[in-house]
C-alpha cells in the first residue's frame, strides 16, 4: 500500500462546511461564556472580552494545530486518502462548570470582601487561570491511562456516555436560547437540519452552516426593523470597537495569577471532576472516530487536549479544551484536514484581534447554536449505529444520568434566582443532584455495567459496581453537595439534611452489595445452582 503524503487529500470541498461547523462551534462556545458570565453574574463584558477571550481561543489554536498535523501523520502511517482531523474546541459541559461553579462564585466572593467590580473581576480571572493550569496537567498525567481504559471499557460505555452528553447537553440546553427568538432560531435550526442532517443541498450550494446564519441574520434585521423581534434581544451591552486589538491579556505573562493560587484550591474538587469528564469524552471521541474509520492513538489525543489547556490557561484562558465529539459528523460532510486548520486560523484571528467582540454584538445566538444541536443528533446517532444491537438499552441508560444533569442544572438556577424547595421537591432537587454529580463517569459506570450483564459477565458487571462504590466514597460521582465539589471518605464534612440515608456511605453501599450480589450470583451459576 502507497503511503506516500502525495496520496492525502487533505482538503476537499467538504472541508468548507466542516470549517464552518467547527469554527461556529468554537464561536458559540465563546458566546456562551460570555453571555453566561454578564447576565448570571453581572461580570462586566469588556473584561471579559479583553482578558478572557483571547487567551481562551489560543488553546483552541494550538489544540487544532496540532491535530491537523495528526491527521497528516495518520495519513502517511495509513496511506488513506479519506483520513479525517480530529476536531478540537471549548468542553460545552465545563463552560457552565467554571461558569456557575467557578467564576462566577469567585467575582461575587470578591465583590463581597470589598473589591470593586474590576478588581473582583481579575481575581476571579486569576483563579480561572489557576483551575484551568491545574486542569491540564491533571489531563496529561490521565493521558498515561487512557488506552488501557480504551480497551477494557466496553464501546457502549464509552459511546454511550459520549451520547448522553450529545443528547442532554450539546442538543437539549441551546434550544432554550432558539426558542427564546423562534423567528431567528427555528428557521436556522430547520435549515441546519435539511442541509447537514438531510444532506439536501442549499441553493447556490452554499454551505449549511453558513446559510443557517445568513438567513437568520437577515431575520434578525428584518424582525428588529420591523418589530417583529425586540431590540432587547440583542446584547447591547458593549462598544465592540472598543475591545480591538486587546492586551489587557498579556498581563497573564507577569504571573500575578499565581498568587490567587491558594484561593483557587477550593475549588479543585470541582474543576478536577470537569477535567476528568473531559479526558473521559477525549476517550470516547477517539472510539468514536475509529468507529468512523480513523484509529488515532489515545494518550496522544488526551496529552493534546491537556497541552492546549495549559497553553490557554498561560494565556489567561479559563475554559478546557477538548477533543469534540462530532469527528463522525465533520467525517460525514466530507471533511479532512483542512477544516481544523482553518478553524485555528478564524478563532484566532477573532479572538487576538478583537473582532469577536463584533461577533458577539451582531450575530444572534439563535442562529448560531443550531449547529450545536446537529452536532448533538449526529453522536447520539452515531453512537447507536457503532454500538452492537443487543447494547441498545446500555446506550440508553448511560443518557439517564445525563438528563438528570440538565434538570439539575435548571433547578439550580431555579434556586439561585431565589426558589425554596421544600418536602418532596426538595427531595427530588437532592436525588437529581445525586445523579446529575459526575454524570460523565456515572454514564460509564452504569453503561459498561449493563453491557457486562447483557453478555452475561457478572463478574464484570460486579467490577464495574466496586469501581462506582470507590468513586462514590469519594465524591467524584454523587457529590451530595451542590458544588460537586469531592472529599475524604472520613471527612465529609456536614452533608445537607436531604442526604440523610443516601449520604456518600450508603450509596457506596449500595454499589458495594450489588457487586456482592453479582458475584455470588456469579458463583452460583458457575456451581450450577441457577
Amino acid at each position: 500500500m502507497a503511503t506516500s503524503r502525495q496520496h492525502y487529500r487533505w482538503a476537499t470541498s467538504g472541508d468548507l462546511n466542516a470549517f464552518f461547523g467547527l469554527s461556529l462551534d468554537n464561536l458559540a462556545g465563546l458566546v456562551l461564556m460570555v453571555s453566561l458570565l454578564g447576565a448570571a453574574f453581572g461580570f462586566p463584558v469588556d473584561f471579559a472580552l479583553g482578558h478572557l477571550v483571547p487567551g481562551t481561543a489560543i488553546g483552541v489554536v494550538i489544540g487544532d494545530i496540532i491535530f491537523t498535523w495528526m491527521a497528516f501523520r495518520l495519513a502517511r502511517r495509513t496511506g488513506r486518502s479519506d483520513v479525517t482531523a480530529m476536531p478540537l474546541g471549548l468542553d460545552t459541559p465545563s463552560t457552565f462548570g467554571m461558569v456557575f461553579f467557578v467564576l462566577g462564585p469567585a467575582f461575587r466572593s470578591s465583590l463581597e470582601g470589598g473589591l470593586d467590580i474590576q478588581a473582583a473581576a481579575q481575581h476571579a480571572w486569576h483563579i480561572g487561570m489557576c483551575a484551568i493550569v491545574i486542569s491540564g496537567f491533571f489531563k496529561i498525567a490521565c493521558a498515561i491511562i487512557a488506552g488501557p481504559i480504551r480497551r477494557i471499557v466496553p464501546r457502549a460505555g464509552l459511546l454511550g456516555s459520549l451520547a448522553a452528553i450529545a443528547l442532554a447537553l450539546i442538543s437539549f440546553l441551546p434550544l432554550l436560547e432558539i426558542l427564546g427568538t423562534p423567528l431567528v432560531g427555528l428557521v436556522s435550526l430547520g435549515i441546519v437540519l435539511a442541509t447537514l442532517t438531510a444532506r439536501i443541498s442549499f441553493p447556490f450550494r452554499i454551505p449549511g452552516a453558513l446559510a443557517a446564519l445568513l438567513v437568520g441574520l437577515v431575520i434578525q434585521f428584518i424582525g428588529t426593523q420591523t418589530g417583529w423581534i425586540p431590540h432587547a434581544i440583542s446584547h447591547s451591552t458593549i462598544d465592540p470597537s472598543a475591545a480591538i486589538w486587546p492586551t489587557a491579556w498579556l498581563s497573564a505573562f507577569r504571573f500575578e495569577w499565581i498568587e490567587a493560587w491558594s484561593d483557587s484550591i477550593k475549588y479543585l474538587p470541582v474543576v478536577i471532576p470537569f477535567a476528568l469528564g473531559t479526558v473521559v469524552g477525549g476517550i470516547d471521541c477517539t472510539e468514536s472516530a475509529a468507529a468512523a474509520g480513523d484509529e488515532y492513538n489515545t494518550a496522544r489525543i488526551i496529552s493534546v487536549e491537556g497541552f492546549a489547556t495549559i497553553i490557554a490557561g498561560l494565556c489567561g484562558g479559563v475554559i478546557q479544551t477538548t477533543p469534540y465529539i462530532g469527528h463522525p459528523a465533520y467525517k460525514s460532510m466530507g471533511g479532512r484536514a483542512a477544516y481544523t486548520l482553518a478553524t485555528a486560523t478564524m478563532i484566532g484571528f477573532v479572538g487576538l484581534t478583537g473582532t469577536f467582540a463584533y461577533l458577539y454584538e451582531s450575530i444572534p445566538g439563535p442562529a448560531i447554536l443550531p449547529i450545536l444541536v446537529f452536532i448533538g443528533l449526529e453522536i447520539t446517532a452515531q453512537s447507536f449505529h457503532a454500538t452492537p444491537q443487543r447494547h441498545y438499552a446500555a446506550v440508553a441508560v448511560a443518557c439517564i444520568p445525563a438528563l438528570a444533569a440538565l434538570v439539575s442544572l435548571q433547578a439550580e438556577k431555579l434556586i439561585a434566582a431565589g426558589a425554596n424547595p421544600t418536602g418532596s421537591l426538595a427531595h427530588d432537587v437532592f436525588s437529581m443532584r445525586l445523579l446529575a454529580s459526575g454524570f460523565i463517569l456515572t454514564s460509564l459506570l452504569w453503561a459498561g455495567m449493563t453491557t457486562a450483564l447483557i453478555d452475561h459477565k457478572l463478574g464484570a458487571a460486579a467490577g464495574w459496581c466496586l469501581a462506582a462504590a470507590g468513586l462514590t466514597a469519594f465524591g467524584v460521582i454523587h457529590s451530595p453537595f451542590g458544588d460537586g465539589r469531592m472529599f475524604l471518605p472520613w471527612a465529609t464534612g456536614t452533608l445537607p439534611a436531604e442526604a440523610i440515608g443516601r449520604g456518600p456511605i450508603e450509596m457506596s453501599l449500595a454499589y458495594l452489595t450489588l457487586g456482592f450480589i453479582f458475584f455470588a450470583w456469579r458463583f452460583a451459576a458457575r456451581s450450577g445452582k441457577t
